[in-house]
Protein backbone atom coordinates (compact mmCIF):
# COMPACT_ATOMS: atom_id res chain seq x y z
CA UNK A 1 0.00 0.00 0.00
CA UNK A 2 1.35 3.39 -1.01
CA UNK A 3 1.54 6.27 1.58
CA UNK A 4 -1.47 8.15 -0.15
CA UNK A 5 -3.54 5.02 -0.14
CA UNK A 6 -2.91 4.47 3.54
CA UNK A 7 -3.67 7.38 4.40
CA UNK A 8 -6.52 7.98 1.84
CA UNK A 9 -7.96 4.68 3.22
CA UNK A 10 -8.01 5.71 6.92
CA UNK A 11 -9.68 8.87 6.27
CA UNK A 12 -12.45 6.59 4.55
CA UNK A 13 -12.48 5.03 7.95
CA UNK A 14 -11.23 1.43 7.13
CA UNK A 15 -8.12 0.37 8.55
CA UNK A 16 -5.10 0.43 6.23
CA UNK A 17 -2.30 -2.18 6.64
CA UNK A 18 -0.52 0.44 9.18
CA UNK A 19 -1.65 3.69 10.74
CA UNK A 20 -0.42 6.96 8.59
CA UNK A 21 1.70 8.82 9.75
CA UNK A 22 2.09 12.52 9.27
CA UNK A 23 5.64 14.40 10.21
CA UNK A 24 5.83 18.16 8.54
CA UNK A 25 3.04 17.46 6.60
CA UNK A 26 1.51 20.61 7.90
CA UNK A 27 2.70 23.48 9.35
CA UNK A 28 1.09 22.27 12.25
CA UNK A 29 2.44 18.68 12.93
CA UNK A 30 6.00 18.98 12.67
CA UNK A 31 8.98 20.06 14.30
CA UNK A 32 10.05 23.49 15.21
CA UNK A 33 13.78 24.42 14.26
CA UNK A 34 15.29 23.75 17.13
CA UNK A 35 13.80 20.35 18.19
CA UNK A 36 14.89 19.14 14.35
CA UNK A 37 18.37 20.27 14.55
CA UNK A 38 18.79 18.68 18.17
CA UNK A 39 16.95 15.44 16.76
CA UNK A 40 19.34 15.47 13.74
CA UNK A 41 22.17 15.64 15.40
CA UNK A 42 20.74 13.29 18.04
CA UNK A 43 20.36 10.32 14.87
CA UNK A 44 23.77 12.04 13.30
CA UNK A 45 21.57 13.16 10.16
CA UNK A 46 23.28 15.61 8.38
CA UNK A 47 21.58 18.70 6.62
CA UNK A 48 19.85 22.16 6.35
CA UNK A 49 17.17 22.99 8.73
CA UNK A 50 15.05 25.22 6.30
CA UNK A 51 12.25 27.40 8.01
CA UNK A 52 9.34 27.33 5.69
CA UNK A 53 6.55 28.60 8.27
CA UNK A 54 9.07 31.45 10.30
CA UNK A 55 6.38 32.56 12.48
CA UNK A 56 6.25 29.52 14.60
CA UNK A 57 10.06 28.73 13.17
CA UNK A 58 8.77 25.24 11.91
CA UNK A 59 10.90 22.99 9.37
CA UNK A 60 10.91 20.36 6.75
CA UNK A 61 11.70 17.16 8.58
CA UNK A 62 14.15 15.74 5.71
CA UNK A 63 13.72 12.94 3.25
CA UNK A 64 16.28 10.63 5.75
CA UNK A 65 14.26 11.56 8.96
CA UNK A 66 10.71 10.73 6.93
CA UNK A 67 12.34 7.75 6.01
CA UNK A 68 13.49 6.63 9.20
CA UNK A 69 10.08 7.19 11.01
CA UNK A 70 7.97 5.99 8.10
CA UNK A 71 6.14 9.20 7.32
CA UNK A 72 3.53 9.48 4.69
CA UNK A 73 2.94 12.70 4.38
CA UNK A 74 4.23 15.21 2.04
CA UNK A 75 3.78 19.42 2.76
CA UNK A 76 2.78 21.17 -0.20
CA UNK A 77 3.47 25.27 1.34
CA UNK A 78 3.63 28.43 -1.21
CA UNK A 79 7.92 28.77 -0.70
CA UNK A 80 10.28 31.38 -0.92
CA UNK A 81 11.90 31.87 -4.84
CA UNK A 82 15.26 31.98 -2.46
CA UNK A 83 16.42 31.16 0.24
CA UNK A 84 19.48 32.69 2.56
CA UNK A 85 21.49 31.26 5.73
CA UNK A 86 20.99 32.55 8.80
CA UNK A 87 22.74 31.76 12.30
CA UNK A 88 19.60 31.08 14.42
CA UNK A 89 20.16 32.57 18.33
CA UNK A 90 20.31 28.84 19.65
CA UNK A 91 23.98 28.75 17.63
CA UNK A 92 23.06 26.80 14.58
CA UNK A 93 22.34 27.83 10.88
CA UNK A 94 19.33 27.33 9.21
CA UNK A 95 17.87 28.48 5.79
CA UNK A 96 14.99 30.78 5.67
CA UNK A 97 13.10 32.81 2.88
CA UNK A 98 15.24 35.40 1.44
CA UNK A 99 12.37 37.90 2.08
CA UNK A 100 11.76 37.03 5.44
CA UNK A 101 14.75 39.57 6.67
CA UNK A 102 15.13 39.57 10.50
CA UNK A 103 16.99 42.42 11.98
CA UNK A 104 17.36 43.47 16.36
CA UNK A 105 15.18 46.02 17.21
CA UNK A 106 16.51 48.63 20.46
CA UNK A 107 14.78 46.74 23.00
CA UNK A 108 16.30 43.35 22.29
CA UNK A 109 14.04 42.00 19.87
CA UNK A 110 13.75 40.36 16.29
CA UNK A 111 11.64 42.42 14.40
CA UNK A 112 10.39 41.81 10.27
CA UNK A 113 9.64 44.08 8.27
CA UNK A 114 7.49 43.62 4.99
CA UNK A 115 8.67 44.96 1.72
CA UNK A 116 7.18 48.79 2.70
CA UNK A 117 9.63 48.46 5.46
CA UNK A 118 6.38 48.12 8.05
CA UNK A 119 7.55 45.57 10.86
CA UNK A 120 4.75 43.19 10.78
CA UNK A 121 6.36 40.32 13.29
CA UNK A 122 8.30 40.48 16.34
CA UNK A 123 10.47 38.12 18.35
CA UNK A 124 10.75 39.11 21.81
CA UNK A 125 14.16 38.44 23.41
CA UNK A 126 14.51 34.75 24.51
CA UNK A 127 11.49 33.38 22.21
CA UNK A 128 11.27 30.93 19.76
CA UNK A 129 8.55 32.61 18.16
CA UNK A 130 7.51 35.70 16.18
CA UNK A 131 3.93 37.47 16.83
CA UNK A 132 2.33 39.60 14.30
CA UNK A 133 2.04 43.13 14.84
CA UNK A 134 0.92 46.24 13.37
CA UNK A 135 -2.76 45.04 12.55
CA UNK A 136 -3.24 46.48 8.95
CA UNK A 137 -7.02 47.16 9.65
CA UNK A 138 -6.43 48.45 13.09
CA UNK A 139 -7.69 52.01 12.72
CA UNK A 140 -10.78 51.20 10.46
CA UNK A 141 -13.88 51.77 12.12
CA UNK A 142 -16.92 51.87 9.06
CA UNK A 143 -17.19 49.09 6.68
CA UNK A 144 -16.42 52.00 3.59
CA UNK A 145 -13.29 52.14 4.27
CA UNK A 146 -12.44 48.34 3.86
CA UNK A 147 -12.49 49.29 0.17
CA UNK A 148 -8.72 51.63 0.32
CA UNK A 149 -7.43 47.84 1.77
CA UNK A 150 -8.72 45.55 -1.01
CA UNK A 151 -4.88 44.50 -1.70
CA UNK A 152 -4.44 43.88 1.42
CA UNK A 153 -7.38 41.47 2.26
CA UNK A 154 -7.33 39.79 -1.45
CA UNK A 155 -3.86 38.77 -0.74
CA UNK A 156 -4.20 37.96 2.93
CA UNK A 157 -2.73 34.81 4.53
CA UNK A 158 -0.55 33.93 1.27
CA UNK A 159 2.93 34.37 2.75
CA UNK A 160 4.54 37.65 1.81
CA UNK A 161 8.01 35.70 1.58
CA UNK A 162 6.58 33.28 -0.41
CA UNK A 163 7.42 34.70 -3.97
CA UNK A 164 7.98 31.25 -6.05
CA UNK A 165 5.81 30.77 -9.31
CA UNK A 166 2.92 29.13 -9.95
CA UNK A 167 4.56 27.05 -12.16
CA UNK A 168 7.67 26.54 -9.83
CA UNK A 169 4.72 25.30 -7.51
CA UNK A 170 3.29 22.51 -9.66
CA UNK A 171 6.29 20.88 -10.82
CA UNK A 172 6.82 20.59 -6.45
CA UNK A 173 3.37 19.44 -6.38
CA UNK A 174 3.95 16.97 -9.40
CA UNK A 175 6.85 15.74 -7.80
CA UNK A 176 5.80 15.01 -4.18
CA UNK A 177 2.46 12.87 -5.95
CA UNK A 178 5.15 10.96 -8.17
CA UNK A 179 6.83 9.63 -4.93
CA UNK A 180 3.66 8.25 -3.64
CA UNK A 181 3.55 10.51 -0.43
CA UNK A 182 -0.02 11.57 0.72
CA UNK A 183 0.61 15.39 -0.65
CA UNK A 184 -1.04 17.64 1.81
CA UNK A 185 -1.82 21.59 0.01
CA UNK A 186 -2.12 24.45 2.33
CA UNK A 187 -4.68 27.03 1.04
CA UNK A 188 -3.55 29.38 3.65
CA UNK A 189 -6.97 30.53 4.61
CA UNK A 190 -8.15 31.87 8.09
CA UNK A 191 -11.63 32.99 8.27
CA UNK A 192 -11.88 34.09 12.06
CA UNK A 193 -7.97 34.21 12.62
CA UNK A 194 -8.24 36.57 9.52
CA UNK A 195 -10.08 39.12 11.08
CA UNK A 196 -8.25 38.81 14.40
CA UNK A 197 -4.76 39.41 12.49
CA UNK A 198 -5.99 42.33 10.08
CA UNK A 199 -8.22 43.94 12.86
CA UNK A 200 -6.19 43.57 15.92
CA UNK A 201 -7.51 40.67 18.34
CA UNK A 202 -9.77 42.49 20.94
CA UNK A 203 -11.02 44.50 17.64
CA UNK A 204 -12.45 41.77 15.87
CA UNK A 205 -13.91 39.67 18.63
CA UNK A 206 -15.81 43.31 19.86
CA UNK A 207 -17.07 43.63 15.93
CA UNK A 208 -18.39 39.85 16.18
CA UNK A 209 -20.64 41.46 18.81
CA UNK A 210 -21.34 44.89 18.39
CA UNK A 211 -20.16 45.63 14.61
CA UNK A 212 -21.76 43.15 12.51
CA UNK A 213 -21.62 45.01 9.24
CA UNK A 214 -18.08 46.00 9.75
CA UNK A 215 -17.33 42.19 10.40
CA UNK A 216 -19.12 40.86 7.43
CA UNK A 217 -17.83 43.18 4.90
CA UNK A 218 -14.32 42.34 5.98
CA UNK A 219 -15.80 39.07 5.66
CA UNK A 220 -17.21 39.18 2.46
CA UNK A 221 -14.26 41.03 0.90
CA UNK A 222 -11.87 37.84 2.39
CA UNK A 223 -13.82 35.64 0.94
CA UNK A 224 -13.98 37.33 -2.58
CA UNK A 225 -10.51 36.71 -1.89
CA UNK A 226 -9.72 33.15 -1.25
CA UNK A 227 -12.32 31.98 -4.25
CA UNK A 228 -10.56 34.10 -6.41
CA UNK A 229 -7.37 32.25 -5.38
CA UNK A 230 -8.71 28.33 -5.39
CA UNK A 231 -9.96 29.23 -8.95
CA UNK A 232 -6.43 29.93 -9.76
CA UNK A 233 -4.81 27.46 -8.21
CA UNK A 234 -6.70 24.34 -8.23
CA UNK A 235 -6.97 23.81 -12.27
CA UNK A 236 -2.61 23.77 -11.41
CA UNK A 237 -2.72 21.48 -8.22
CA UNK A 238 -6.11 19.44 -8.09
CA UNK A 239 -4.34 16.49 -10.30
CA UNK A 240 -1.16 16.62 -7.68
CA UNK A 241 -2.73 17.18 -4.92
CA UNK A 242 -4.45 14.49 -1.93
CA UNK A 243 -5.86 16.80 0.37
CA UNK A 244 -6.43 20.50 1.32
CA UNK A 245 -5.80 22.09 4.22
CA UNK A 246 -7.47 24.53 6.30
CA UNK A 247 -7.06 26.06 9.26
CA UNK A 248 -9.10 28.39 11.62
CA UNK A 249 -8.18 28.40 15.63
CA UNK A 250 -12.18 28.32 17.45
CA UNK A 251 -11.03 26.75 20.57
CA UNK A 252 -8.75 27.72 23.90
CA UNK A 253 -6.88 25.62 26.66
CA UNK A 254 -10.66 26.05 28.49
CA UNK A 255 -13.09 25.35 25.60
CA UNK A 256 -14.06 27.12 22.87
CA UNK A 257 -12.93 30.64 21.70
CA UNK A 258 -16.43 32.05 20.69
CA UNK A 259 -19.48 31.14 21.66
CA UNK A 260 -21.43 28.25 19.33
CA UNK A 261 -24.47 30.71 18.94
CA UNK A 262 -21.76 33.70 16.85
CA UNK A 263 -19.57 30.79 15.58
CA UNK A 264 -23.00 29.88 13.70
CA UNK A 265 -24.07 33.10 12.73
CA UNK A 266 -20.82 35.22 11.67
CA UNK A 267 -18.09 32.41 11.17
CA UNK A 268 -19.43 29.15 9.62
CA UNK A 269 -21.39 30.36 6.74
CA UNK A 270 -17.97 31.84 5.54
CA UNK A 271 -16.63 28.45 6.21
CA UNK A 272 -19.17 26.01 4.42
CA UNK A 273 -18.70 28.33 1.36
CA UNK A 274 -15.26 28.42 1.04
CA UNK A 275 -14.60 24.58 2.23
CA UNK A 276 -17.71 23.60 -0.36
CA UNK A 277 -16.01 25.57 -3.04
CA UNK A 278 -12.13 24.06 -2.30
CA UNK A 279 -13.72 20.70 -2.39
CA UNK A 280 -15.84 21.31 -5.51
CA UNK A 281 -12.46 22.93 -7.18
CA UNK A 282 -10.37 20.55 -6.05
CA UNK A 283 -12.22 17.39 -5.52
CA UNK A 284 -10.20 16.22 -2.69
CA UNK A 285 -10.99 16.19 0.91
CA UNK A 286 -10.58 18.74 3.32
CA UNK A 287 -8.35 18.48 6.77
CA UNK A 288 -8.86 21.49 8.93
CA UNK A 289 -6.78 22.38 11.86
CA UNK A 290 -8.22 24.33 15.24
CA UNK A 291 -6.34 24.43 18.15
CA UNK A 292 -8.13 24.04 21.77
CA UNK A 293 -11.05 22.78 23.06
CA UNK A 294 -13.25 23.07 20.39
CA UNK A 295 -15.49 19.96 20.33
CA UNK A 296 -18.92 21.74 20.51
CA UNK A 297 -17.81 22.64 16.84
CA UNK A 298 -17.67 19.30 15.82
CA UNK A 299 -21.25 18.66 14.11
CA UNK A 300 -21.31 21.98 12.41
CA UNK A 301 -17.85 20.86 10.95
CA UNK A 302 -19.09 17.82 9.52
CA UNK A 303 -22.04 19.36 8.39
CA UNK A 304 -20.10 21.77 6.19
CA UNK A 305 -17.85 19.11 4.74
CA UNK A 306 -14.81 18.28 6.78
CA UNK A 307 -13.16 15.19 6.65
CA UNK A 308 -10.26 15.04 9.58
CA UNK A 309 -9.64 17.44 11.99
CA UNK A 310 -6.20 18.05 13.22
CA UNK A 311 -4.54 17.98 16.32
CA UNK A 312 -6.87 17.19 18.44
CA UNK A 313 -5.01 18.95 21.59
CA UNK A 314 -5.97 16.32 24.34
CA UNK A 315 -4.81 18.01 27.11
CA UNK A 316 -7.56 21.23 26.39
CA UNK A 317 -11.10 21.15 28.05
CA UNK A 318 -13.83 18.80 25.88
CA UNK A 319 -11.10 17.11 24.06
CA UNK A 320 -11.07 13.23 25.71
CA UNK A 321 -11.03 10.84 22.89
CA UNK A 322 -12.51 8.61 24.03
CA UNK A 323 -15.63 11.05 23.65
CA UNK A 324 -14.26 11.57 20.41
CA UNK A 325 -14.00 9.08 18.96
CA UNK A 326 -17.37 7.17 20.65
CA UNK A 327 -19.38 10.10 19.24
CA UNK A 328 -18.05 11.49 15.93
CA UNK A 329 -15.27 8.84 15.04
CA UNK A 330 -17.89 7.12 12.05
CA UNK A 331 -18.15 10.92 10.19
CA UNK A 332 -14.79 12.54 10.81
CA UNK A 333 -11.36 11.47 10.52
CA UNK A 334 -8.83 12.60 13.52
CA UNK A 335 -5.67 13.77 12.22
CA UNK A 336 -3.23 13.67 15.87
CA UNK A 337 -3.73 13.25 19.15
CA UNK A 338 -1.25 10.16 19.16
CA UNK A 339 0.14 12.08 22.15
CA UNK A 340 0.26 15.01 24.25
CA UNK A 341 3.13 18.04 23.54
CA UNK A 342 1.79 20.00 26.66
CA UNK A 343 2.84 17.69 29.51
CA UNK A 344 3.82 14.09 28.48
CA UNK A 345 6.30 14.12 25.39
CA UNK A 346 8.11 16.60 26.99
CA UNK A 347 8.05 15.33 30.69
CA UNK A 348 7.75 11.66 30.74
CA UNK A 349 10.43 8.62 30.04
CA UNK A 350 10.62 7.00 26.92
CA UNK A 351 9.09 3.75 28.19
CA UNK A 352 6.40 6.02 29.59
CA UNK A 353 6.05 7.84 26.35
CA UNK A 354 5.53 4.23 24.82
CA UNK A 355 2.69 3.56 26.80
CA UNK A 356 1.13 6.78 26.15
CA UNK A 357 1.20 6.36 22.12
CA UNK A 358 0.05 3.22 22.64
CA UNK A 359 -2.89 3.83 25.02
CA UNK A 360 -4.40 6.36 22.34
CA UNK A 361 -3.77 5.14 19.17
CA UNK A 362 -5.70 1.96 20.70
CA UNK A 363 -8.55 4.16 20.74
CA UNK A 364 -8.37 6.12 17.77
CA UNK A 365 -7.10 3.84 15.15
CA UNK A 366 -9.95 1.45 15.34
CA UNK A 367 -11.82 0.88 12.37
CA UNK A 368 -9.99 3.44 10.69
CA UNK A 369 -10.40 7.58 10.62
CA UNK A 370 -7.17 8.01 11.75
CA UNK A 371 -3.57 9.14 11.17
CA UNK A 372 -0.92 9.60 13.75
CA UNK A 373 0.90 12.49 15.03
CA UNK A 374 1.71 14.30 18.11
CA UNK A 375 -0.71 17.43 19.27
CA UNK A 376 0.71 20.36 17.07
CA UNK A 377 4.48 20.79 16.42
CA UNK A 378 7.50 19.25 18.58
CA UNK A 379 8.29 21.76 20.75
CA UNK A 380 12.66 23.05 22.11
CA UNK A 381 11.99 21.20 25.05
CA UNK A 382 11.58 17.49 24.29
CA UNK A 383 14.03 15.45 24.40
CA UNK A 384 14.88 13.80 20.94
CA UNK A 385 14.88 9.99 23.09
CA UNK A 386 11.14 10.51 23.27
CA UNK A 387 10.39 11.28 19.71
CA UNK A 388 12.61 7.70 19.03
CA UNK A 389 10.24 5.96 21.78
CA UNK A 390 6.83 7.66 20.03
CA UNK A 391 7.66 6.11 16.86
CA UNK A 392 9.07 2.39 18.55
CA UNK A 393 5.69 2.57 19.92
CA UNK A 394 4.05 2.97 16.59
CA UNK A 395 6.53 -0.03 15.49
CA UNK A 396 5.10 -2.32 17.87
CA UNK A 397 1.20 -1.32 17.73
CA UNK A 398 2.08 -2.20 14.14
CA UNK A 399 3.40 -5.45 14.57
CA UNK A 400 0.89 -6.51 17.26
CA UNK A 401 -1.97 -5.74 14.89
CA UNK A 402 -0.34 -7.27 11.98
CA UNK A 403 -0.47 -10.11 14.09
CA UNK A 404 -3.71 -10.37 14.90
CA UNK A 405 -4.66 -9.82 11.26
CA UNK A 406 -2.19 -12.89 10.42
CA UNK A 407 -4.28 -14.97 12.72
CA UNK A 408 -7.57 -13.76 11.71
CA UNK A 409 -6.77 -14.63 8.21
CA UNK A 410 -5.59 -18.05 8.82
CA UNK A 411 -8.76 -18.11 10.51
CA UNK A 412 -10.72 -17.19 8.02
CA UNK A 413 -8.74 -19.56 5.19
CA UNK A 414 -9.03 -22.39 7.83
CA UNK A 415 -13.04 -21.37 8.06
CA UNK A 416 -13.34 -21.13 4.21
CA UNK A 417 -11.39 -24.45 2.99
CA UNK A 418 -13.77 -26.47 5.18
CA UNK A 419 -16.49 -25.17 3.76
CA UNK A 420 -15.34 -25.47 0.57
CA UNK A 421 -14.51 -29.43 1.44
CA UNK A 422 -17.98 -29.44 2.59
CA UNK A 423 -19.81 -28.30 0.06
CA UNK A 424 -17.78 -30.65 -2.50
CA UNK A 425 -19.08 -33.81 -0.41
CA UNK A 426 -22.70 -32.16 -1.07
CA UNK A 427 -23.52 -31.15 2.34
CA UNK A 428 -25.54 -27.84 1.55
CA UNK A 429 -26.24 -27.12 5.80
CA UNK A 430 -25.31 -24.26 7.19
CA UNK A 431 -21.86 -24.32 8.29
CA UNK A 432 -20.32 -22.55 11.57
CA UNK A 433 -20.23 -19.09 11.95
CA UNK A 434 -16.85 -17.61 10.28
CA UNK A 435 -14.56 -16.14 12.94
CA UNK A 436 -15.21 -12.67 13.80
CA UNK A 437 -19.06 -13.34 13.22
CA UNK A 438 -21.91 -12.74 16.33
CA UNK A 439 -25.20 -14.26 16.20
CA UNK A 440 -26.72 -11.47 14.39
CA UNK A 441 -24.33 -12.50 11.36
CA UNK A 442 -24.99 -16.69 11.88
CA UNK A 443 -28.82 -15.96 12.01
Amino acid sequence: MTSRNRVLTALSHKEPDRIPRDLGGTESSGLVALALHNLNKHLDIKGSVKVFEPYQYVAYPGDMLKKLFKIDTANLTPEPARWIERKNPSGFTVLLPEKWREEQDKDGSTVVRNDDGKIVARRPAGSHYFFSENPPLKNVSNPSQLSRYEKTIFSFDYPFFADESLDSMRKRSAEMHESGECVVFNLCCHILAAGQILRGYENFMVDLLSDKKLANTLLDLLMEGYLRRIDTLSPLLKDSVDLILLNDDLGTQNGPMLSPAVYREMIKPCQKKLFGHAKKSFGKPILMHSCGGMSEFIPDLIEIGVDALNPVQLSAAGMDIKYLKGVFGREIAFWGGGVDTQTVLNRKEPSEIEEYVLRNVEVLAKDGGFVFCQVHNIQPDVPPENIEAMYKALDRFSVRTGEKAERCGKERRDYDGQERKRLRMGDTRRGPAAPGKGKAERA
